[in-house]
């Protein structure tokens, strides 16, 4: 077979590093994006944090010379280059001029940096139970086992791991042989620590561990006792004449053994310490204000940092400039240091482009969903999905999506995550289109005002909406009241 040689003519879609570098910032939350900032300006030291003197040297004309930049970091400047280096879109005039940032005393903080540094100050779940284990009187090998037993508790109070794989690990990692008997009997002195629960296999050992703490409950604690024990199935599943024909116990005797049972904690390590707090905490990137009746729309001042190019590497290049004599060495220095300013560029222009790109996506949300952010009624909400977002703004849908699915806006009626807005339509009698949204949300209503004795089944809430104009099957009520995490009509049963 001979070889032969053809030239072919290819058209290929290739994301420039500049693009790529702005659909990860847009994916970053508000909260995270200080750290990413902090990261780049680690690496680059032509970056810098400060006064924004970047808008005198970042010209239209300098964009479109880093738009058409090599795309590769790695690129290396021919040698004739060395001879013609320009550095003039890199030093301009009044450049020379003191920067306020230089009159300043850095000795001193300005009057207004009172910052609040937050300390923690929380103990967490496991340091707790760790405390607890030093109040029993246990030699060091049993000590050990005890701190298996505790390392094994998850974060909702439980340990999940069994009594056989708690012996291997002692085993393998720490060269301890313990018997089934002895894990058993220290797991049941964890048991008797604080939060009352802990240290349970599975949820019916959990409320039972705190209804045996009950001492001075009664009748009803013990009766609550003797339910869970024997009725456990039946209870969750809410089978009530089961249970009161076992026990042989009227209405009101279940109503006080459910009031009893209520009150206990299903997960007691839940609320202890500082466990996944961080997780609890949202930052909104935008705030909608209504303004005696105008929607005004703002970015969190996070998405906005104060960067611009160092001082000290354009000054650099202007003693280049005025030098007479330039050496090999002193030019690559220079290759090098506008390479770094061109890196500092794009991240200053990628931040920049991130800001236009949510202000333009969230202002466009805004006006499309005007009436919701007015009233906060669910209602009014209208059917929106990506694409109507991209065609009104001009981005692409992936790029909609990567917003919406990461940022928060806080309104006056709660902080909700954009991708909340996006719902597809459903038709009415009449023709007319209305969002899935709205009938979750009628749905919801109906099942709150509903008899608790007698709960609403998905065919009555099928009626109930077709009598309101919507065209809606039962299958479809079933999925959006799963969605709703709502459960079936009789697990929604109450005496």
């Amino acid at each position: 077979m001979a070889l032969s040689q053809s030239l072919q003519q290819k058209l290929l879609q290739k994301l420039s590093p500049q693009q790529i570098q702005l659909m990860k910032l847009l994916q970053v939350p508000t909260a995270n994006l200080e750290q990413r900032i902090k990261e780049e300006l680690e690496e680059n030291p032509a970056l810098e944090e400060g006064d924004d003197k970047f808008e005198e040297t970042f010209t239209e004309e300098s964009q479109d010379e880093f738009s058409s930049d090599s795309d590769d970091d790695n690129y290396e400047e021919p040698e004739e280059s060395y001879d013609n280096i320009d550095i003039s879109e890199y030093v301009q005039d009044g450049d020379d001029e003191v920067a306020d940032y230089k009159l300043r005393d850095d000795n001193y903080p300005d009057a207004d940096d009172n910052k609040v540094v937050p300390h923690r100050v929380e103990t967490s779940f496991h340091d707790m139970l760790t405390a607890q284990l030093g109040l029993l009187k246990l030699d060091d090998r049993t000590a050990r086992i005890a701190e298996q037993i505790v390392g094994s508790i998850d974060d909702d109070g439980y340990l999940r791991r069994e009594t056989t794989s708690i012996m291997d690990d002692l085993a393998f990692r720490q060269n301890i042989e313990a018997s089934e008997a002895e894990i058993e009997e220290l797991i049941r002195k964890i048991q008797q620590f604080d939060p009352p629960g802990v240290a349970a296999r599975d949820l019916q050992e959990c409320l039972l561990l705190q209804l045996h703490r009950k001492t001075r409950g009664g009748k009803p604690v013990q009766k609550a006792i003797d339910v869970l024990t024997n009725y456990f199935d039946e209870f969750t599943k809410k089978h009530y004449d089961k249970i009161q024909k076992g026990l042989g116990i009227d209405d009101e005797g279940l109503k006080e053994v459910i009031q009893q049972i209520i009150k206990l904690n299903p997960k007691p390590g839940g609320n202890v310490g500082e466990v996944n707090k961080a997780e609890s905490y949202v930052v909104p990137d935008f705030f909608i204000l209504n303004n005696n009746g105008k929607l005004e729309l703002t970015l969190n001042s996070k998405n906005a940092p104060d960067l611009r190019i160092s001082e000290g590497y354009r000054d650099m290049l202007k003693d280049y400039e005025r030098g007479s004599k330039k050496d090999k060495r002193q030019k690559e220095a220079v290759l090098f240091i506008k390479q770094k300013i061109d890196a500092a560029k794009w991240f200053i222009d990628a931040i920049k482009q991130r800001q236009q790109t949510l202000m333009m996506t969230m202002q466009t949300i805004m006006d499309y969903q005007y009436e919701f952010f007015l009233t906060g009624d669910e209602t009014t909400l209208r059917p929106m999905i990506l694409k109507d977002i991209a065609e009104r703004t001009g981005l692409d849908i992936s790029t909609i999506s990567r917003v919406a699915n990461s940022k928060f806006v806080q309104t006056e009626f709660g902080t909700y995550r954009l991708k909340f807005f996006f719902s597809e339509s459903l038709s009415t009698e009449s023709g007319e289109e209305v969002s899935t949204r709205e009938v979750k949300k009628i749905l919801s209503d109906m099942v709150f005002g509903e008899a608790k004795k007698k709960p609403l089944s998905d065919e009555k809430l099928t009626e109930m909406l077709q009598e309101k104009g919507y065209n809606i099957a039962r299958r479809t009520v079933a999925k959006y009241r799963e969605q709703l995490n709502i459960p079936v009509a009789r697990l929604r049963k109450e005496l």
